[in-house]
């Protein structure tokens, strides 16, 4: 895969889980919809993901990123599937609104099983360093020459601040409520 491919695909990604954080965030706050303890495990699942794909934009692709990211993925699919094993008894309720007729967890679910899928078939495709030919180890070119991935980066950092003084306010310097309904450190 060329290099401009790569960066195309791995900025895209990487406003594709922005999006994903954004929408969680302002559901949190327009819709006063607080996250559970699992959401919010997802939510740095999909964070770590994120984090994969910007240290591919910034410092060049290498199997290490791509590692963090499947198994972000992986953790998120787990956490996500309980959640969604949990609510699939019948009488249990469901927890927060649908969307598309699925609620949250569920798209994380779907979400974090396309990422696996979606970072196999990149690292399958890149061109990588090979260590039979003594470049192990070599970066590729950072990719952060483009404005596009460079406000990706940007956008994920923001949401990234933005989702951790969420959650301080939230749960505070403890445990974080099954079933929140106030923010612990505001008192509301």
């Amino acid at each position: 895969m060329s290099s401009s491919l790569s960066v195309r695909l791995n900025t895209a990604g990487l406003f594709g889980v922005s999006a994903i954080l954004l929408y969680a965030f302002v559901h949190q706050l327009v819709l006063h919809d607080l996250p559970c303890p699992l959401c919010l495990l997802q939510r740095g699942c999909f964070i770590a993901v994120g984090v994969g794909l910007a240290l591919n934009l910034c410092f060049g692709a290498r199997p290490a990123h791509y590692a963090l990211m499947i198994l972000a993925s992986l953790g998120g699919a787990v956490i996500a599937g309980r959640q969604v094993l949990l609510h699939i008894v019948p009488g249990t309720g469901t927890y927060g609104e649908a969307l598309w007729g699925l609620h949250l967890y569920t798209l994380a679910f779907i979400a974090f099983s396309v990422i696996i899928a979606g970072t196999a078939v990149m690292l399958f495709l890149e061109r990588l360093p090979d260590a039979d030919e003594g470049t192990a180890g070599v970066p590729r070119e950072p990719s952060l020459t483009s404005r596009a991935a460079l406000a990706a980066v940007a956008l994920l950092t923001v949401l990234t601040l933005g989702n951790v003084v969420g959650t301080f306010l939230e749960c505070g310097t403890g445990m974080c409520a099954d079933d929140p309904v106030i923010y612990d450190l505001l008192g509301r």
